[in-house]
């Protein structure tokens, strides 16, 4: 396949990283130093402006263009321009960040010229806002629109259900432990495994269940589970408007927000009138005391600095906060920040990325979720008349070691998968899958 992505920055160049791997790729970019560092890749670079078409009609025939500059209007003009230049046969991707343009993470905008429109910032407010509510859990996403959810719940010492084999647990109706992430290992457990203290379960359930699930993979917080929520929110930018937008409504939530920037204070006191809003430094060791941080149920660090993010997190974690959630603009500090002391960290990265392998991926492929502390992804496949996969009962079938199928979703009803499962045309099949099994499950559902 052959790539144009149009701006180097931290999204771009890593996107550029990734599709460089097994295809075709150009980096436009009009930044001589971001240019130059894109030029470590094993990448073709064009310095200029991605959306002029002059420029564009000088390159090469590309199938995806991907334009994740910084500026939303050169993104869109971009991809208009590509769309123009193709003749409408290339696929396009336009990152954008202003709410005026894009109401949900990802959405389709093809009757102006652009298949698909991502905002990193409002997909990272929606992650934390889900979050927010599910106990135990580390990260979080809805599959099949929305009937399906993948959460991964960080196991602690206090969990009854440590040492017990799965096969023991009456759990099979509701959800599939898809994978276990101990250490540096990812285990896709079978009947005998069992859960350790540390492990991150990644578990895929019906969202109707996701209840139980916390009361049986987080039990020790559930006493707390009806207590009012003291949020404390550092950092109103555009992931922290987002964020406060999605929970200031909220009888169950009391929400207090940090922001140095007063002309920004002022501008969103009207915007969020069930909020506290509090001009001043989030470092400032006394007007966190002041405001009493450390008796935060949840602090959501996500200012435009990672340093600044990772200062506060753990100056409130000292204070005595139950958890800390920081951004980082560099998914590779999120190892970093969670070993110091934060509990969840996050970047805005992943959403474009996870957006662009999609389109790349292959046949039948709807939805596509990279779990990068799992080197894993959880699929959404639509298996088809043709797909080899259907009409043999699961238990009969050549399935790579490496996946495993959560979760079936055959119209409105959710199957938690078992040997006897015979896949249909029009499933909807969620499956986790490390690398070593792509091309055999692309296979099997061709």
């Amino acid at each position: 396949m052959k790539v144009i992505v149009v701006g180097a920055g931290e999204v771009g160049y890593n996107i550029a990283k990734i599709m460089s791997e097994k295809n075709d790729v150009i980096v436009i970019e009009k930044d001589t130093e971001r240019a130059a560092r894109a030029n470590e890749l094993d990448v073709g670079i064009v310095v200029g402006n991605g959306a002029n078409v002059d420029l564009l009609k000088k390159l090469p025939s590309f199938d995806l263009f991907v334009a994740v500059s910084s500026n939303d209007e050169i993104n869109i003009l971009a991809c208009l321009a590509a769309k123009a230049v193709s003749k409408g046969k290339a696929k396009t991707i336009a990152r954008v960040s202003n709410p005026d343009y894009i109401k949900k993470p990802i959405s389709t905008r093809t009757e102006v010229g652009i298949d698909v429109m991502v905002c990193p910032e409002l997909a990272l407010a929606s992650e934390i806002a889900e979050l927010l509510y599910l106990r135990g859990a580390v990260d979080a996403e809805l599959f099949a629109d929305g009937k399906v959810e993948m959460v991964v719940f960080q196991i602690s010492e206090k969990n009854p259900l440590i040492g017990k084999p799965f096969k023991e647990l009456d759990i099979s109706k509701r959800c599939i432990i898809s994978a276990l992430m101990r250490q540096s290992e990812v285990i896709i457990p079978g009947g005998d495994s069992f859960l350790m203290p540390g492990d991150n379960a990644i578990v895929i359930c019906k969202t109707e269940d996701i209840d139980h699930m916390q009361s049986v993979f987080s039990p020790e917080e559930e006493s707390g589970k009806k207590k009012r929520k003291k949020i404390l929110l550092i950092g109103c930018g555009d992931v922290g408007l987002y964020l406060a937008n999605l929970i200031d409504k909220d009888p169950d939530v009391d929400l207090k927000i940090i922001e140095q920037n007063e002309d920004r204070c002022l501008e969103i006191v009207d915007l969020l009138p069930n909020s506290l809003i509090l001009k001043g430094d989030a470092t400032d060791i006394d007007l966190l005391k002041e405001e009493d941080a450390g008796g935060s149920n949840v602090v959501v660090a996500v200012t435009d600095s990672d340093e600044k993010n990772l200062l506060c997190g753990l100056m409130t974690k000292h204070f005595g906060a139950q958890k800390v959630i920081a951004r980082t603009s560099h998914p590779d500090y999120i190892p970093v920040f969670e070993m110091v002391g934060v509990d969840i960290a996050l970047s805005t990265r992943n959403a474009t990325i996870n957006e662009v392998l999609r389109l790349t991926s292959g046949t039948g492929i709807e939805t596509l979720r990279a779990v990068p502390q799992a080197k894993s992804e959880i699929l959404e496949y639509h298996a088809t008349e043709k797909s080899k996969i259907v009409g043999t009962p699961l238990k009969n079938l050549d399935f790579p070691k490496d996946a495993i199928i959560s979760m079936v979703v055959r119209g409105d009803e959710q199957i938690v998968p078992n040997g006897n499962l015979v896949i249909q045309p029009e499933d909807r099949v969620i499956l986790f899958s490390k690398p070593e099994a792509y091309s055999k499950l692309s296979k099997l559902f061709k």
